[in-house]
């Protein structure tokens, strides 16, 4: 139990640790940030980790603070520079799985691999040892390039110890038959290297990553045993919060967070990285402050679209795919991609699920139970139909229970087709029901098969505006023309719940996805362009990558048109981490070469001069559009409900792409107080510092405006609870419609009594005033009632 008394948290910024960028240079950062206005770093991972690991989450030893960023004595003086300062720290980790990829380098796995079922720790990994495993009981490593590369596993005595080993990686030998026989020793171990495209995984993977080993937290013994450092940043006074990565991964996360709770004292601050699908509630029994903010960035974004524009983009979609990229083409995308991850990818969980319900439930008839092929399907039906990572939290229970009764109606209905599949739901749907491993398994199936099938794949292979696209996201929803409602739910709910426009997992940063945001409100514009530029063009992979790859490049298109060899290596490799998630010609499995050079050239032609003038001369039309909204989200972020994080270097413009671009280095030189952007976010951080209480737990007031451009408006009251309002964040709207429209004309806002000073420019407001005066510098206002 923590017995220190944490910070409050106030807002965070993200630091990407690393051996790049250790805790020492975290300290000289301290300075800048607490000027900046945060009240806490937020680390990534810090315990020991794969070496030269660049993001952390690959832990192997969860018991030490990574050697490499400093050490336990390195986080310490980090957070003695901070408190220095006034700052706290606020802590990601990762409960989910351990690094397994370099065996030597985690001690448990590496006991498990040496003695098997009879090692201390093989309870503390979700490993199947069923002799049905189809590796013979063992555990399978899937790491040899082909079933005959065998050959290649050799034996080490040069060491303290004989290993085996396969070209660069090394594996203990806990039964040694002696002599040189790599073949014979290889074969009487308790695990069994198989080929890297094997079907055989004998352990649970996060996701399907298999270097990534599930870790079993719900066994007590487990969770003390990885957490007893975590527990001892709160019982010294290192850490005042935690960020936990992905508990929908765990066999019972709300068990779970309730023990971490208890770890770690009742003030700490705990978010969750819980995907939330739109329309989702999270669950209002977790002991947590919320989510760490992809269903706020999703809001932010709708807030700033015009959903009028979805019409004209969906036509162009049409027109160059064959689908208008909605709701209907969507949800076809998705089951088909669903059924081939589900029995691929995701085939060794899915059949360990089978055999876990067919174990725990009881046969219905003198038959006997229905073929575990007929089980699996039903899960696969059921999981790719429901609309949410996992199902079984209480406040999910009504959709839940709908879904499972259309689910079982059409499995004994006839359009399914398949005898049998009514009986194989109804034995599924008894073992769920039972909560023991079934159910536990079948929630941490459906969250895999969701993450891999929609943001991992769906989000390549549709482009109506790529800018939705993005964790929590969906490609075919605009959002609600008001978004107040969304903002006032979150004050009201959630109001320490994280906030963010930008995270270590985004596939394209803030600034990105505010200029491709803009084509929503000139979709006519954009289609004229594509069409004249995609003549000029060489055919693309398939017409999808090609508007997917059009948009991206707009997103990060200097306004000077002028394009580095940096950039061009970027949206190159990005381009091939596009084209081999969609899955559609080429994967990472099985790279076509073909498929992905006709990518890399349609890129080439795209930057080169013939369709560059064109693209320069858009983006200088579009870009300062783009630029307000980025102003506008980041202003609605930071000072609106919830705790806003700002990830490293965006508080100046930036144009990242997925990881790990956006894991780049900062250039913390760039620091500059006149950039717009940099100047917003120092100016809402130290007001919310400077007047906590209107913030976090603060009340949450829409402002409306009056006149012909009052749609074009977005602004609310902010103060403390039960008080009245002294704070106005106002931002503008669908600039360019605005601009093409004649400006904000007649259009006023009255803030209510007193004298209100914009601290973004000392001007001073009163009464009913014109917003043309207001914004007379910047797309955005932060009023305060002195």
């Amino acid at each position: 139990m923590a017995s220190g008394v944490p910070r409050p948290v106030g807002a965070t910024y993200r630091l990407q640790l690393g051996p790049s960028f250790t805790f020492e240079d975290a300290a000289r950062r301290v300075p800048y940030l607490a000027d900046l206005g945060v009240t806490h770093l937020y680390l990534s991972p810090v315990l020991e980790a794969v070496h030269g690991s660049a993001h952390g989450y690959d832990v192997t030893d969860p018991t030490r603070v990574r050697a490499e960023l400093g050490g336990r004595r390195g986080l310490e003086r980090l957070a003695d520079a901070a408190h220095v300062d006034g700052l706290g720290l606020v802590m990601d980790i990762v409960p989910n799985h351990l690094g397994v990829g370099r065996p030597e380098q985690n001690p448990w796995w590496w006991d498990v691999l040496t003695h098997g079922r009879k090692s201390a720790f093989a309870h503390y990994f979700d490993i199947d040892w069923d002799p049905r495993n189809g590796a013979g009981g063992k555990l399978a490593l899937p790491v040899l390039a082909s079933e005959g590369d065998v050959a290649a596993i050799t034996v080490d005595r040069t060491g303290p110890e004989p290993v085996l080993r396969y070209h660069d990686r090394m594996f203990p030998i806990g039964r040694d038959v002696g002599g040189g026989d790599a073949e014979r020793i290889h074969y009487a171990q308790p695990y069994r290297l198989v080929p890297w495209d094997s079907a055989v995984r004998s352990y649970r993977r996060f996701f399907t990553v298999d270097d990534l080993a599930a870790v079993r937290v719900e066994d007590s013994d487990v969770f003390a045993a990885t957490h007893a450092e975590i527990g001892s940043w709160f019982t010294d006074g290192i850490a005042d919060g935690l960020r936990v990565d992905h508990p929908d991964g765990l066999a019972d996360p709300v068990s779970y967070l309730h023990r971490l709770r208890e770890l770690t004292g009742p003030d700490a601050w705990i978010v969750i990285e819980k995907i939330l699908e739109p329309r989702e509630p999270l669950e209002p029994s977790l002991p947590v402050a919320g989510t760490t903010g992809y269903d706020a960035l999703r809001e932010l974004g709708h807030a700033l679209l015009d959903p009028d524009g979805a019409a004209g983009l969906g036509a162009l979609h049409e027109r160059w795919t064959g689908d208008d990229g909605g709701d209907g083409a969507l949800r076809a995308a998705r089951g088909e991609i669903a059924d081939d991850i589900a029995r691929g990818d995701l085939g060794p969980e899915l059949r360990r699920l089978a055999r876990a319900a067919l174990r725990e439930s009881t046969p219905r008839s003198l038959a006997g139970p229905p073929p575990a092929p007929l089980v699996e399907a039903a899960a696969v039906r059921w999981a790719r139909d429901s609309r949410f990572y996992r199902d079984d939290y209480p406040a999910l229970a009504e959709p839940a229970a709908r879904l499972r009764e259309d689910i079982r109606t059409r499995s004994h209905g006839c359009d399914d087709g398949a005898p049998g599949s009514g009986a194989a739901f109804d034995l599924l749907a008894e073992a769920r029901d039972r909560g023991a491993e079934t159910a536990a398994r079948f929630a941490q199936f459906t969250g895999a098969l969701t993450a891999k099938t929609v943001e991992d794949t769906l989000f390549y292979r549709t482009a109506r505006l790529i800018s939705l696209q993005e964790v929590g996201g969906s490609p075919s929803d605009f959002g609600p023309s008001d978004p107040h409602s969304a903002f006032a739910r979150r004050a009201a709910q959630w109001p320490a719940a994280m906030t963010t426009l930008s995270t270590h997992d985004t596939k394209r940063g803030e600034d990105v996805r505010a200029r491709i945001g803009v084509l929503s409100q000139c979709p006519d514009d954009w289609a004229t362009a594509v069409g004249r530029w995609m003549p000029l063009l060489p055919s693309p992979p398939d017409p999808v990558t090609g508007l997917f790859l059009l948009q991206t490049v707009f997103g990060v298109w200097p306004e000077d048109g002028a394009i580095t060899d940096d950039l061009r290596a970027r949206l190159h490799a990005y381009a091939e981490k596009a084209m081999r998630e969609g899955r559609r010609g080429t994967s990472w499995t099985s790279p076509d070469g073909a498929f992905e050079a006709a990518g890399h050239a349609f890129l080439d032609a795209l930057l080169a001069d013939t369709v560059g003038a064109g693209m320069t001369e858009l983006v200088a039309r579009l870009a300062p559009h783009g630029r307000s909204d980025s102003l506008a989200q980041k202003l609605l972020q930071l000072a609106g409900p919830g705790v806003p994080d700002v990830y490293q270097g965006t508080e100046r413009w930036e144009d990242s792409l997925v990881d790990p671009d956006n894991r780049r280095p900062v250039d913390w030189s760039a620091a500059d107080d006149s950039h717009p952007k940099q100047h917003l976010v120092r100016t809402v951080l130290r007001l919310r510092r400077e007047r906590p209480e209107s913030f976090v737990r603060g009340s949450y007031r829409p402002l409306v405006a009056d006149g012909t451009a009052a749609g074009h408006l977005l602004g609310f009251h902010r103060g403390p609870s039960g008080g009245a309002p002294d704070v106005a964040a106002l931002a503008t709207r669908h600039s360019l419609r605005l601009e093409r429209a004649g400006g904000w004309a007649d259009t006023r806002i009255d803030l209510g009594d007193g004298a209100w000073t914009d601290r973004l420019t000392g001007h001073i407001v009163t009464g009913r005033t014109p917003l043309q005066e207001i914004f007379l510098e910047h797309p955005v206002a932060l009023l305060v009632r002195e």
